[in-house]
């Protein structure tokens, strides 16, 4: 089966501790598991650095490239919040060789923001950007079944709210209004910081296809209630386009195979454990394929 709903996910996960001997070595990991040392990746922000609202007045004289720096500087320097830093545990199951194997990865539980528990915003940032800062911090950009995995398993799933398609949708300011409709929607769903959270973005993530589509980003996602996404995989846009609905979703290069640590990157390219993270199979290279677009 390519597609596990979350109660067959559930039951797989139940069938397989209950059918494990006892003297097993393996437990799925639990929220801690993820963190808090995973999250340790992110430098340490200084006390002096800009909250979200302040850092988008400060950026709004510029856009494109430019605005992509600026995000990366502040990212790479820490300037990231507290509760992003506190990676959430997601678990895509499937079945080799007649038994069922679990790989928990380690998500960010909201997207890339700028700023602190008290006030962030949410940057999109275009490919470049967002793979300077994935590998430079550790990270990977998710699959598209990751990307599904972490909205069925989120805690919020909120509602897209797309904009009017306009000539604006790239500038800051649209950006700022939409991070401030996600903000409303968390707060009528009584989400608390932390809770993983979904179906507010669009995500860039990792594919093959940019091995032939170079220049261009590779976008995915922002479900819809039903569980579908309102874009399809999409290598559309050139690598440094960058509007309000795109996000950065940042996955732990460690993630868990039945328990037990292991590298993302040898998961993904992996031919038989890639198929459970990957809806293409197998990612040659990853960890090279991400910083190529850097």
């Amino acid at each position: 089966m390519n597609h596990w709903t979350v109660t067959g996910c559930l039951v797989a996960l139940l069938a397989a501790f209950v059918a494990a001997p006892s003297s097993a070595a393996w437990a799925l990991p639990d929220r801690a598991a993820c963190n808090p040392n995973l999250g340790k990746t992110f430098p340490k922000r200084n006390v002096r650095s800009e909250s979200g609202s302040s850092f988008v007045e400060a950026i709004r004289p510029v856009s494109g490239a430019r605005r992509d720096e600026l995000v990366t500087k502040e990212v790479l320097d820490g300037n990231v919040p507290g509760f992003i830093r506190t990676l959430t545990p997601v678990t895509l199951s499937g079945k080799l060789g007649g038994e069922t194997v679990n790989v928990t990865i380690c998500v960010t539980p909201d997207y890339l923001s700028i700023g602190d528990d008290r006030d962030f915003v949410r940057v999109p940032v275009g490919l470049p950007a967002a793979a300077r800062i994935a590998s430079g911090l550790g990270f990977f950009l998710p699959t598209t079944k990751m990307v599904d995995a972490i909205y069925l398993q989120a805690t919020v799933k909120l509602a897209p709210q797309p904009m009017p398609p306009t000539s604006q949708m790239q500038s800051t300011d649209y950006f700022w209004a939409h991070n401030r409709t996600v903000d409303d929607g968390r707060a009528r769903a009584q989400a608390a910081l932390g809770d993983l959270t979904a179906g507010q973005k669009k995500d860039i993530v990792l594919t093959n296809r940019l091995r032939s589509k170079q220049g261009r980003v590779a976008i995915y996602g922002w479900h819809r209630k039903n569980g579908r996404p309102i874009q399809p995989l999409s290598t559309v846009h050139g690598a440094e386009y960058a509007d309000y609905s795109h996000g950065v979703r940042l996955v732990s290069s460690k993630a868990f195979v039945n328990g037990q640590p292991r590298n993302l990157g040898d998961i993904l390219q992996d031919p038989q454990l890639s198929q459970i993270v990957s809806s293409e199979g197998p990612i040659p290279g990853p960890d090279a394929l991400l910083r190529s677009f850097r």
